[in-house]
């Protein structure tokens, strides 16, 4: 970036190239300074990453947090020293030379063609000089913020069966005020943070008994069941069929589907009878079953199946995070067996469908990608031809927002993945919507057409949410832990002032819940402001307070979550206030 272009001034991509080239500086200053304070550490590889960087070291014993500031502090020095970052370019032979006590860096450059040229950067007198792709700003007094944040375990390359190093996360910015924002939203983050909140909320757990497997208490399957409900509401509105199907299917299936080859590292077996089985990652191939178990008309279609059955995936033990990636889960996942000349319409219903959804959740602002045809694919180009055609003009006369990634299609057809931001302005995956070209041959899935002839049906993989569980720790971070009323596990309490008026607040507490709403009476012996402060923490919407003069008037003091005071309501007006807020999903 030139002097006297200021950062704002710059598009988005030379903002991001400017970024990219501060935080791969930072993470080179950080690998010189580690050296010089650990001088055993092996050096692995320190690449930007969204928001920041991270360098990744072999070493005896891992970093405490007295390292990191140390560590800190001794990078401002470089810094202020203003050196010349030089990059310079070499054999791979002779690089490997250089590098030959580094195992790390040996094999980093044996993946490399041996005539490629790879380039060495240095920054100090005093020697330093690391293997990297280069990229990097002018001088090391370019780096005007820098933090580090956190150290970590992490597997060479990600692989659990490989050596495991030491990560040094860290983040850089073009100003002090930039990074100053970050970390206001990173603390933000923190108090968000679904695993914190999980605990805090009573709504689920992890053990390592069943690892990257969520435990859900009664508070968060109520959550959890509460999401199901409304989606099977949703799924008779827009005329869904629900199915069930297996857990576990002979290897023939997976053959067929051809997830054994592609997928099956990520799959659980067991043997059965002296037979392989493979419990199911993903239902489509036991919906095609379904749809394969009859003779089926073009009146028929389309056919839409539902299924909430469970799903196990064999992740890797170094990317599961909390709910956020899981190995046992449950998605509001469907198939849409239909015509070609049906995929627009099923395609515009389901977006309708996502839309009402979301706006119940408090998400909005969801951007679309398009991911057109890969390389590897199957089916013919006429079919690949009218299949995106079809998905952007249907996009262009929705008005949404969508960019177009040409290649990033599955093999089997083209595909629109929904991004919501939360209140963070985090970008989360969420919803897709996908044509399949594949499964149908695949299962020689054939249908009566109206001229009589057999022809294929085309199948449209679809989810609002995803994985459920997943989507649930993205709308625990969204909201905070305060879920809408229709969601919330517990919706109301009930807080006597005083001992003298539990057996009000009891007979108040039955006829709620008579009504249907989740409601507690805190008989507890604490204060009531204390009791009031727990519901808060609890994130419970309503608190309804007796005492005296509401029971001498027939009233509670209704109170909100977010402090607010109310009118005073009789107990019937406060359900119907309720029922009414539930029925709405506002």
């Amino acid at each position: 970036m030139a002097d006297r272009v200021k950062f704002k001034d710059l598009s988005p991509d030379e903002q991001q190239d400017h970024r990219d080239r501060l935080r791969h500086s930072t993470a080179h200053v950080l690998a010189e300074v580690v050296t010089k304070l650990f001088p055993e550490a092996q050096l692995t590889i320190g690449p930007p990453i969204e928001d920041g960087f991270y360098y990744d070291f072999a070493v005896p014993e891992p970093f405490t947090p007295g390292d990191l500031k140390k560590i800190e502090l001794e990078m401002r020095g470089s810094i202020r020293a203003n050196s010349e970052f030089i990059e310079r370019e070499t054999s791979r032979d002779e690089a490997l030379e250089i590098v030959k006590d580094n195992p790390y860096k040996v094999e980093i450059l044996e993946g490399i063609p041996a005539d490629e040229r790879v380039t060495f950067c240095s920054h100090s007198d005093g020697g330093f000089e690391d293997l990297c792709r280069g990229g990097h700003m002018a001088r090391t007094g370019d780096i005007k913020a820098y933090k580090l944040l956190s150290t970590a375990g992490a597997y060479w390359r990600g692989d659990e069966k490989n050596a495991m190093l030491q990560r040094i996360y860290g983040t850089a910015w073009e100003s002090r005020d930039a990074q100053k924002a970050y970390l206001k939203r990173i603390e933000e983050a923190e108090k968000r943070d679904h695993r914190k909140l999980g605990r805090q909320l009573d709504l689920f757990f992890f053990d390592p008994i069943a690892p990257a497997s969520p435990f859900f208490l009664p508070k968060g399957a109520q959550v959890l069941n509460s999401l199901i409900e409304y989606v099977k509401e949703l799924y008779v509105k827009y005329g869904y069929d629900e199915v069930m199907t297996p857990q576990i299917f002979n290897t023939d299936l997976w053959k067929k589907s051809g997830h054994l080859e592609a997928y099956s590292e990520n799959m659980y077996f067991v043997d059965v009878d002296e037979r392989e089985f493979g419990v199911k990652p993903m239902n489509c191939p036991a919906h095609a079953m379904l749809y394969q178990a009859n003779s089926r008309s073009y009146r028929e279609l389309p056919m839409r199946y539902a299924d909430f059955g469970r799903l196990h995936r064999n992740e890797r033990s170094g990317v599961t995070q909390g709910l956020l990636r899981v190995r046992s889960m449950v998605q509001d996942d469907a198939h849409i067996f239909c015509t070609f000349e049906q995929i627009g319409q099923e395609i515009k219903s389901f977006l309708e469908m996502l839309d009402e959804s979301y706006s119940a959740l408090g998400f909005d602002n969801y951007r679309f990608e398009l991911s057109l045809r890969p390389d590897k694919r199957v089916g013919d180009e006429g079919m690949w031809d009218k299949a995106e055609t079809a998905l952007t003009e249907l996009l262009d006369e929705l008005g949404h927002e969508y960019t177009a990634e040409p290649g990033e299609g599955a093999f089997y057809g083209p595909k629109i993945d929904i991004f919501v931001p939360d209140a963070l302005g985090r970008d989360w995956q969420l919803g897709t919507v996908q044509l399949d070209f594949s499964l149908p041959e695949r299962f020689d899935l054939e249908y009566a057409a109206e001229d009589g002839t057999r022809q294929r049906p085309v199948v449209i993989h679809r989810a609002m949410y995803g994985t459920l569980e997943r989507f649930l720790g993205v709308l625990i971070e969204h909201l905070a832990g305060a879920f809408p009323l229709w969601m919330a596990p517990v919706q109301a309490v009930v807080v006597p002032i005083a001992d003298r008026h539990n057996d009000f607040c009891h007979e108040v507490g039955a006829k709620i819940k008579v009504a249907g709403i989740r409601v507690e009476v805190n008989d507890s012996n604490d204060r009531m402001n204390s009791k009031i402060r727990q519901a808060q923490l609890q994130k419970i919407p309503y608190m309804l307070v007796a005492g005296d003069r509401e029971i001498e008037s027939g009233t509670l003091a209704v109170r909100t979550r977010t402090g607010e005071n109310l009118d005073p309501m009789s107990v019937d007006q406060a359900i119907e206030k309720f029922l009414t807020q539930i029925a709405d999903k506002s």
